[in-house]
């Protein structure tokens, strides 16, 4: 008896297609949240970077160097491509140093104490700007459902003093 064979590689292809396509746009959408959490990563160093050389700031200008560090992030990657929440010094103070604790982005700063003075969890006392960034991923292949609705955050904290 003759098998019929007419079709089968066009099956087959079908097949293999299929998963292969899944395959590339898996690896598409997780490169897309990589590069954003690159980007952001950066964003927030720029901005780290600027606290860092502009400590002066925060004893003559907190609130400008606030905002000069949230365009900085927010704008790292096109106009408005992140969101930066920036506190300086609690709040602006001018003057007082803190001992900050926590995790990043939920920052604690406990009440003011002299600066240079120990901390209880180690370090000294100083004054510190907090910069908590976040942005969102839309995917490229939505239908799929590797990555959707997906919000990157991204914090640091700099001593100034």
């Amino acid at each position: 008896m003759a098998r019929e064979e007419a079709g089968v590689a066009a099956i087959e292809f079908a097949i293999f297609a299929t998963v292969f396509l899944m395959i590339v746009a898996a690896t598409v959408d997780i490169g897309l949240v990589l590069f954003t959490q690159s980007e952001l990563d950066a964003a927030v160093s720029a901005g780290a970077e600027y606290a860092a050389n502009s400590a002066a700031l925060v004893a003559s200008n907190p609130s400008g160097l606030a905002t000069n560090i949230a365009n900085i992030v927010d704008n790292a990657n096109g106009t408005s491509w992140a969101n930066a929440t920036v506190d300086v010094n609690n709040s602006n103070d001018e003057t007082g140093c803190y001992c900050p604790t926590g995790t990043p982005g939920n920052w604690s700063w406990g009440g003011a104490v002299s600066c240079g003075s120990s901390c209880s969890g180690g370090g000294l006392a100083g004054q510190f700007v907090t910069i908590t960034a976040t942005t969102g991923i839309s995917s490229l292949f939505p239908a799929f459902g590797f990555v959707s609705g997906t919000t990157i955050s991204r914090s640091a904290l700099v001593e100034t003093q």
